[in-house]
């Protein structure tokens, strides 16, 4: 049966289910009768709605209508996840002046002006709900949160190490804050029943929060109310963390490679790939404004080869840009293992954060 058959035999049913209610479809309906399911205002509307059924081309009208919900529906998530996906790994990125405080810490100013460009610019699409086409990325939310955890590193070393005068000192308050905020998982969203009926408090909005108090703190240390130790002992120990957490990395990777590779199907591949890719593009960001803040460390303790070097190491592995990310066996003659040499480089980025470690130690 044809779609305008259909619309015909359902229109003639509706017209004789209404008949039935009424009688035989003749008899005036009572003045009392009220304007409900069986009144005449809803009979008339019913008849009015059947006079339009009725038109010449209105069944043709109601198909390519329903065909057009289709067609949007089917299109929406695609088109949409093109338009939303953003891994921007530009290694020439700066922090724009609006995060630039003069007299302030530079890599405050990166890890600012970072959380700034995926929460605010990209849009954050870790925590995007069914409705959202972000939902159906898996590249992109995953480089986020991995820019997101070294930040969160180092805002532990700024509340612990680099914003405080000695070990014993009081911690800065708005280092404190923006450390816990940007500790917060990127994949929480207003609502979540399965958790609370209650809303919740998004990783976007605490993220932005981590911001503000990241800026207020350089304010405040341009002016002179806010400590920022540079010593080469801060320097040793954030080095070291930074190191440590990228062995944390490497283990993983190291796991996934013994266990997975070679797989024809490897989902979980490009989820370690681009979450590590992001961490070392976060932790290259920072140590950039590190550069430039302990510029006077670096030079006393000739460190400029030796720190060139380390940032051409975590250049090469952030900049890795694999079409489709795939975790072929360690000795495969036609399948890469793209966690393998993201893993080289991760170490030898590692090795020379010991390196450098080892001087400032000296």
């Amino acid at each position: 049966m044809s779609f305008s058959e259909r619309l015909a035999d359902w229109r003639d049913k509706l017209r004789h289910r209404w008949m039935y209610r009424r009688g035989d479809g003749s008899a005036a309906p009572s003045a009392a009768a009220p304007d409900g399911p069986s009144g005449p205002g809803f009979a008339a509307r019913a008849a009015a709605l059947l006079a339009l059924l009725n038109r010449p081309g209105m069944g043709a009208l109601l198909k390519r209508g329903l065909i057009a919900i289709l067609v949007f529906i089917a299109l929406y998530y695609p088109v949409g996840m093109i338009v939303v996906h953003k891994v921007d790994d530009d290694m020439d990125f700066a922090p724009p002046a609006a995060d630039r405080v003069e007299g302030g810490s530079l890599a405050v100013s990166y890890a600012a002006a970072l959380i700034d460009r995926e929460v605010n610019q990209h849009s954050w699409t870790a925590n995007d709900p069914f409705f959202q086409p972000g939902v159906m990325l898996d590249n992109m939310p995953n480089f986020q949160q991995g820019i997101m955890s070294a930040l969160a590193r180092f805002g532990f070393e700024l509340t612990d190490q680099l914003g405080r005068t000695r070990g014993s000192s009081e911690a800065d308050p708005d280092l404190q804050r923006a450390a816990g905020l940007l500790q917060y998982p990127g994949n929480v969203w207003i609502w979540n029943p399965s958790v609370s009926l209650a809303p919740r408090a998004s990783s976007e909005s605490q993220y932005r929060d981590a911001r503000e108090k990241l800026l207020a703190y350089n304010r405040r240390l341009a002016a002179g109310t806010a400590n920022y130790d540079i010593r080469a002992d801060n320097l040793m120990a954030t080095l070291e963390r930074f190191a440590a957490d990228l062995g944390s990395s490497s283990a993983l990777i190291d796991r996934h490679v013994t266990e997975e590779a070679g797989s024809f199907i490897d989902t979980q591949a490009d989820d370690i790939f681009y979450f590590t890719k992001g961490k070392l593009y976060g932790y290259h960001m920072v140590l950039k404004g590190l550069e430039k803040d302990f510029a006077r460390i670096i030079a006393e303790r000739n460190l400029q080869k030796p720190w060139s070097e380390m940032m051409d190491s975590f250049r090469k592995a952030a900049g890795l840009q694999p079409w489709v990310v795939t975790n072929g066996a360690p000795d495969a003659q036609f399948q890469p293992n793209h966690l393998a040499m993201q893993g080289f480089y991760l170490m030898r980025a590692r090795t020379q954060l010991r390196e450098v470690s080892n001087i400032l130690l000296k």
